[in-house]
């Protein structure tokens, strides 16, 4: 049985493979980028937690991170409207089916990134905030 926490980022992974650009998770960038875009998901920090005791849980902002990639001729309306869905794919659901309290991305901080022999990528790093609760942090 997996934890809150896999079962979570299982559930962001599922949630962002759904989008039409490719959807990685813990990967290393390949050579070739689709056309419509990639993503990794990377687990992230979980962060210290709030306890709380009676019953005991831990509060978790355990935060992801979602490497978004485009290259092409367009770059910035591609990777407009690759943040654009990504944002649309969480606010659909923010608690992920109710596995967590509440999901909220951060806004991402582009760079464009020259490739020798071929079109620039436009690149970012988006913060995830996932909010969650669980009654012991390695189950």
């Amino acid at each position: 049985m997996s934890t809150p926490r896999e079962t979570i980022l299982a559930a962001l992974h599922a949630r962002l493979s759904a989008l039409p650009a490719a959807a990685l998770r813990g990967d290393v960038l390949p050579e070739r980028v689709p056309a419509e875009g990639l993503l990794i998901l990377r687990d992230g920090e979980p962060g210290e937690p709030e306890v709380t005791l009676s019953p005991l849980a831990y509060h978790y902002q355990h935060r992801a991170e979602i490497e978004a990639v485009v290259q092409g001729g367009d770059r910035d309306a591609a990777f407009d409207a690759l943040t654009a869905s990504i944002a649309a794919a969480l606010a659909a659901d923010r608690t992920l089916g109710g596995l967590c309290d509440w999901v909220e991305a951060e806004a991402p901080r582009p760079v464009d990134l020259p490739v020798e022999g071929a079109a620039s990528l436009k690149a970012a790093v988006i913060p995830v905030v996932l909010h969650y609760t669980t009654a012991d942090p390695l189950a």
